[in-house]
């Protein structure tokens, strides 16, 4: 019998004819998840339950299978889940939940140069995999249509449908009279709001979900991938990671869904382009660095960043944050459990990075408040994309970015308090201020990265430095 895990619910990971799949409540008693993320695992366990091939148990803990005559298992995507196959004494499978396997990195990992690069990984993996390829040469002529990909938000937003949204039904009722047991008896304790499911707990649903992006958001995802708008919080994304990451849905039935609209001229290349990039390059990327980097990864602090996370952020509390673009980040996670990437890096991130969060408890936020967060997808981008707490293993730079950014990219800027031009006084930005502040205290450790000389030298010409740092030392709020 195959042991499926709460992330492999899918057809393409049953292995064998008789599948095992455990309930396990104490999962949300070890982390403060998000009250919607709780109960869509909780959900989709329930639904693929049902399955007659399916077996569903109740376990106080994993420890429990030992005496479940268990023999299989696809390779779990995280340590401890590894260990306890291994603790089980089972066979362990390729996952089937990515589009490379531990041969293919290592292939990778002999024919790259000395530093892991993302762009390199992708050219293989479109060649390997023979996407948009023609002849042995990208489609288009271009490996990337970034330049194409950076538009900010229409005046008149982009007048697109609303994203599919499963109906609620019985199974929802009972999922949350359970964790409201589990939370009155103490065992549990959640964050953000609940509300109606928005994401696809069961296969059906996620194919649902998929044929709707792919006929109504695709072809604008690209233009607008990078675009932040307070009216609309999720503009032409897919939100399809949810799905993907609980197994719903195969990676490579994606991207061939992605790829058939291309070729029926339905939607353009660069955004094709642009959406199997995060699906078969940083998707399968970052999980293959979770192995690769290994346990220590997680606690790096190369900036030394010590402050703890603020209760605008661990208790998803908007009200305390001015920052419009701030304040609609964190409304998005507590009332969604989800964000774009561009709010993630480049203002959540952004403000963790400037304000020196400190990276562990940034890294567990992360993954405990999004409903596509695992322990596999954030160390790579929490700890090194977003926090350069890896000292630049993942990234040559910081990605720290001013209020002209987030005022280029978004319609947030408008109506806000502070003014993204301005570093010093009452209107100052806290990203432009912030910037210089973490500039300015980093200055040590980036003098010698020469992706960051011109960033130092106009630092070195700011003549408001000390009240700016004086200014940032005693802000008390964002």
């Amino acid at each position: 019998m195959q042991l499926l895990l709460a992330d492999q619910l899918g057809p393409h990971f049953e292995l064998e004819s008789e599948l095992l799949l455990p309930l396990v409540d104490n999962q949300f008693s070890k982390r403060n998840y998000h009250r919607q993320k709780a109960h869509l695992i909780r959900y989709a366990q329930l639904a693929r339950g049902r399955d007659t091939n399916v077996k569903l148990i109740r376990v106080g803990s994993y420890r429990e299978l030992e005496n479940q005559n268990l023999t299989s298992i696809a390779h779990p995507s995280s340590r401890p889940f590894l260990a306890l196959a291994q603790s089980l004494n089972l066979e362990i499978h390729e996952n089937p939940g990515f589009c490379s396997n531990f041969e293919d990195w290592d292939a990778f990992l002999a024919s790259s140069p000395k530093r892991l690069r993302l762009e390199d990984f992708y050219r293989i993996q479109r060649k390997r995999i023979d996407i948009l390829m023609h002849q042995g040469e990208p489609e288009g002529g271009k490996w990337n249509f970034d330049e194409e990909n950076r538009l900010p938000p229409p005046k008149a937003g982009l007048g697109l449908p609303e994203p599919y949204r499963p109906q609620e039904d019985e199974l929802d009722l009972q999922v949350r009279a359970e964790l409201d047991a589990l939370e009155k008896s103490g065992k549990a304790k959640f964050i953000g709001n609940d509300g109606p499911r928005i994401f696809p707990g069961t296969r059906e649903q996620a194919l649902v979900a998929l044929n709707d992006f792919i006929e109504n958001r695709l072809d604008l995802f690209g233009p607008y991938e990078d675009a932040m708008d307070d009216r609309d919080w999720v503009m032409a994304h897919s939100m399809l990671s949810v799905p993907i990451n609980l197994g719903l849905l195969s990676p490579l039935e994606v991207v061939n869904a992605a790829v058939a609209a291309y070729q029926s001229g339905d939607a353009r290349l660069a955004s094709v382009e642009g959406f199997i990039r995060q699906i078969i390059g940083w998707r399968d990327y970052v999980w293959q660095l979770y192995w690769h980097f290994g346990e220590d990864y997680e606690s790096k602090n190369e900036l030394k960043a010590n402050t703890p996370l603020p209760t605008s952020f661990s208790e998803l509390d908007p009200d305390q944050i001015e920052a419009k673009c701030l304040a609609h980040a964190v409304k998005s996670v507590r009332d969604n459990a989800w964000t774009h990437h561009i709010p993630r890096l480049m203002v959540l991130g952004n403000t963790a990075l400037q304000r020196g969060f400190n990276p562990k408890q940034t890294n567990d936020w992360f993954i405990d408040a999004f409903a596509d967060g695992t322990p596999w997808v954030m160390p790579a981008n929490v700890i090194g994309m977003s926090l350069y707490a890896d000292g630049g293993q993942m990234s040559t730079k910081p990605y720290a970015a001013g209020g002209a950014y987030i005022n280029k990219m978004s319609n947030h800027c408008v109506g806000c308090k502070f003014k993204p031009t301005i570093r010093v006084g009452e209107e100052a930005c806290p990203f432009t201020a912030g910037y210089w502040n973490f500039l300015a205290k980093n200055q040590e450790t980036f003098k010698s990265n020469h992706r960051m000389s011109q960033t130092l030298g106009g630092l070195r010409r700011l003549s408001d430095l000390p009240q700016l740092l004086e200014q940032e030392a005693k802000r008390k709020s964002l």
